[in-house]
C-alpha cells in the first residue's frame, strides 16, 4: 500500500470510529436529557407492572439530576436542574443510595406530609388513604409469574383449564383523586392472610426535598418503609435519586423468551399489555380493569 492509499486508509478508520462515537453520545445524552427503556425484574409494583414489563421512563418530567444519566455519577451534578416536584400516585424510577440500583415505586408522600402505615392502612396527615376492596386479580401464572414465592405461595388457582395467581386487591384514593390498586395480602380485621412488617410502620414526616415511596404490592416491595440493610430505600428519599416518571408499557414478556431461538420470540409476548399508559389520571384503572378477569 502506498503512502496516499495508507493515509486514506487511516482517514476511513478515523471516521467510522468518529462515527460510532458520536453514536454513543447521542443514546447517552438521549436516555441522560429524554427518555431511556426499563426492565420489570420483580413483582413489588403489582398489580399495574408485572415482572417482564419493559416500560418507557420520560427524563425531563420532574428535571434532571445524577439519577438522570445512565451511569449514576453521584456528586457529579449535585440538587436538580429545573426541578419540579412529583404529583402524589406518580410511577417513579429512584436510585437506592446504598447500591445505586434503580428501583420503581409510587410517590405517596410529598415533603411536609406525615405517613403512617396501620394495619396495611396508610394514614397521610393523621388521614386514613380510602380504600375499597374490588374483585380479586387473575394474573396468568407463566415463567415469569410463578405464584411460588412467599409470600404469593399458596394463591394459585386454575380457571378454565389455565393457572392463575388470584390476589385481593384494594382500590386507593390519593388526596386529589388520583386512585390505583393495590395487593394486600392480609387483613387483620377478617382475620386472614399473611402480614408484612411494612403493614405497620411510622408516624415519619417527609422532610423538605425528599419524597416517601411505596410499591403498590405492599406485602413485597423494599420501599420506603425499610431501611437500606434490609433491601429497602431507607426512609423518605431525596428528590435528585429521582430517575424519571415511568410512562408507558411497550412490551411485556413471560419469561418463556431463548435468545438464540427466534420461534419463541412472538411467542413470549404478553400482547394485552403493550401500549398502556402509566399516567395515574386514568392510565392505571384501565390497566387494571383490562388484565383483571373475573372468577
Amino acid at each position: 500500500m502506498n503512502e496516499p492509499e495508507s493515509r486514506a486508509a487511516k482517514r476511513g478508520w478515523f471516521a467510522e470510529l468518529r462515527g460510532w462515537l458520536f453514536l454513543a453520545l447521542g443514546v447517552f445524552a438521549f436516555q441522560g436529557l429524554a427518555a431511556k427503556p426499563f426492565y420489570i425484574p420483580s413483582e413489588s409494583m403489582m398489580p399495574a407492572l408485572l415482572k417482564g414489563d419493559r416500560l418507557v421512563v420520560a427524563k425531563y418530567p420532574y428535571g434532571w439530576s445524577y439519577a438522570s444519566l445512565p451511569i449514576h455519577l453521584v456528586g457529579f451534578m449535585p440538587g436538580r436542574a429545573f426541578g419540579r416536584l412529583p404529583e402524589r400516585g406518580d410511577v417513579v424510577i429512584v436510585v437506592r443510595r446504598s447500591d445505586d440500583s434503580d428501583l420503581i415505586k409510587r410517590v405517596i408522600g410529598l415533603p411536609g406530609d406525615t405517613i403512617e402505615v396501620r394495619d396495611g392502612i396508610v394514614f397521610l396527615n393523621a388521614r386514613a388513604v380510602p380504600r375499597t376492596r374490588r374483585h380479586d386479580a387473575m394474573i396468568p401464572i407463566d415463567a415469569n409469574m410463578t405464584c411460588d414465592e412467599p409470600p404469593l405461595r399458596g394463591h394459585r388457582v386454575a380457571l378454565g383449564g389455565k393457572g392463575y395467581c388470584r390476589l385481593p386487591i384494594y382500590r386507593e384514593t390519593l388526596p386529589g383523586g388520583v386512585s390505583y390498586d393495590t395487593i394486600d395480602l392480609g387483613d387483620r380485621d377478617l382475620g386472614e392472610g399473611a402480614y408484612s412488617p411494612g403493614d405497620d410502620f411510622g408516624p415519619v414526616r417527609v422532610p423538605a426535598g425528599h419524597l416517601f415511596l411505596m410499591g403498590d404490592n405492599r406485602d413485597d416491595s423494599a420501599d420506603s418503609r425499610f431501611p437500606l440493610s434490609e433491601g429497602g430505600l431507607g426512609g423518605p428519599v431525596p428528590i435528585e435519586s429521582i430517575g424519571g416518571r415511568a410512562e408507558l408499557i411497550t412490551f411485556s414478556l413471560n419469561g418463556s423468551t431463548r435468545w438464540y431461538d427466534p420461534r419463541t420470540w412472538l411467542a413470549a409476548l404478553r400482547g394485552d399489555r403493550a401500549g398502556t399508559s402509566l399516567r395515574p389520571a386514568g392510565g392505571l384503572e384501565a390497566l387494571s380493569e383490562a388484565r383483571t378477569p373475573r372468577s
